[in-house]
């Protein structure tokens, strides 16, 4: 068994493609563990968020989320904006599946802002979208519309579907 954490990560990403989530969590786990000894804190921070989503696809959302705290204020400390609004996506997904929804539309809110900021107008879309079914399961119809529209506007080329979606979802009051 390898100790070489790039390794570890190619291991990671293979378990994960073939839905062995727990594997992919743990080798994850192995690899941001190497990348910490070796002082490569960003690259630890990435295997971490790894191991967050490998966790929410295993069905472990509390384990999903301690994963990926605080890796957001490692990405923000190297000025890493998109990495940043991923680890706080992963974040929000978790606390979603915890259904502590009002800290996952927090979460979401921030992404996109990052998303929006490093130009990243579909990842942006994809946030804003979770963010939207939240408010609707919540029955916050308005704020849903709005939160979907966002995600609309964030599309370089909406489908005909969408851009009649996003006509009529500015009617919403």
């Amino acid at each position: 068994m390898t100790f070489d954490p790039a390794q570890l990560d190619r291991d990671g990403k293979q378990a994960f493609e073939n839905k062995k989530f727990d594997e992919a969590a743990e080798l994850f786990r192995r690899a941001a563990e190497g990348y910490t000894q070796g002082r490569a804190g960003l690259l630890a921070a990435e295997m971490m968020n790894n191991t967050s989503v490998a966790l929410l696809q295993a069905g472990k959302p509390r384990e999903a989320l301690d994963a990926a705290l605080d890796t957001d204020k490692i990405f923000a400390g190297a000025n890493d904006l998109k990495r940043q609004a991923m680890a706080l996506g992963n974040q929000a997904a978790a606390l979603h599946e915890l259904k502590r929804s009002e800290e996952a539309l927090e979460k979401y809110e921030l992404a996109a802002e990052l998303f929006s900021r490093v130009g990243e107008g579909e990842l942006r879309s994809y946030v804003k979208k979770a963010a939207a079914a939240i408010r609707l399961k919540d029955g916050s119809v308005t704020a849903a519309a709005y939160n979907m529209i966002g995600s609309l506007d964030s599309k370089t080329n909406p489908t005909l579907f969408e851009r009649i979606l996003r006509f009529l979802l500015r009617f919403v009051k």
